[in-house]
């Protein structure tokens, strides 16, 4: 992915990782634009979800370099990157707004001032009326609304997604992911999106890195920036 110094929000150089005799990844090698949004693909084992970790700063790469956002250790990749994890993990004893606004709690803020913060949003993300309910009194689908809201309310300038929609059933899901083109129009970020569902991938990203099987490495990188115009289904049967 060509793009200048500057405009470069991540760049991974031969990148590697290893669990004990187990590489999970190696060689790799990629440049993201400041906010594009880039989709990764492949089989289940091929170290997906360790390559967002290791942007993360979660974990650290064995090999080479990974630099967000000018930061290159681990503790200062964190400090630029917002993770949404596979479940929701919404804490049950949290009303639906409370549980957003916690990104907004750990940067600081009051209950009360993280909670004025995050509330205008309900209305924009789907959730109006919704933000006493508790966890349990939610939907999937609003679920992992509130989910993205909390991690978009961390206010980092790289939003990491890990199959946010992969225990959702299939209509759902597609509600959702036409929703979460929308919302990510209205607040544009660098985007990392992990997906075994090559639609979500073609749907929701400008780019689809495909990775091979453990030790995961990039075997193709396509170009799928239709621009976001269109129905779902218009998008995902588009040659």
């Amino acid at each position: 992915m060509a793009g200048t110094a500057s405009a470069i929000a991540i760049e991974l150089r031969e990148a590697g990782k290893a669990f004990g005799e187990v590489v999970a990844l190696t060689g790799i090698n990629l440049l993201v634009p400041r906010q594009s949004r880039v989709g990764f693909v492949g089989p289940s084992g091929g170290g997906k979800t360790t390559l967002l970790r290791i942007v993360a700063g979660l974990l650290e790469s064995d090999t080479g370099l990974v630099r967000v956002e000018d930061a290159s250790t681990a503790r200062q990749r964190l400090a630029h990157c917002a993770l949404m994890p596979q479940r929701d993990l919404l804490l049950p004893w949290r009303t639906a707004l409370d549980n957003a606004a916690i990104a907004v709690e750990n940067r600081g803020a009051s209950r009360a001032e993280a909670r004025r913060r995050t509330r205008p949003l309900f209305e924009r993300f789907g959730l109006a009326s919704f933000e006493n309910a508790r966890p349990v009194q939610l939907s999937g689908g609003m679920r992992q609304r509130v989910s993205f809201l909390r991690t978009l309310m961390a206010e980092k300038n790289i939003l990491l997604l890990d199959e946010p929609f992969g225990a959702l059933d299939s209509i759902t899901r597609a509600q959702l992911q036409e929703w979460l083109v929308q919302a990510m129009d209205a607040v544009p970020r660098t985007v990392l999106l992990v997906t075994h569902d090559i639609e979500e991938a073609l749907l929701l990203s400008q780019r689809v890195v495909v990775l091979s099987q453990r030790p995961g490495r990039v075997v193709r990188v396509l170009e799928a920036d239709h621009g976001f115009v269109g129905s779902r289904r218009e998008i995902v049967t588009s040659p």
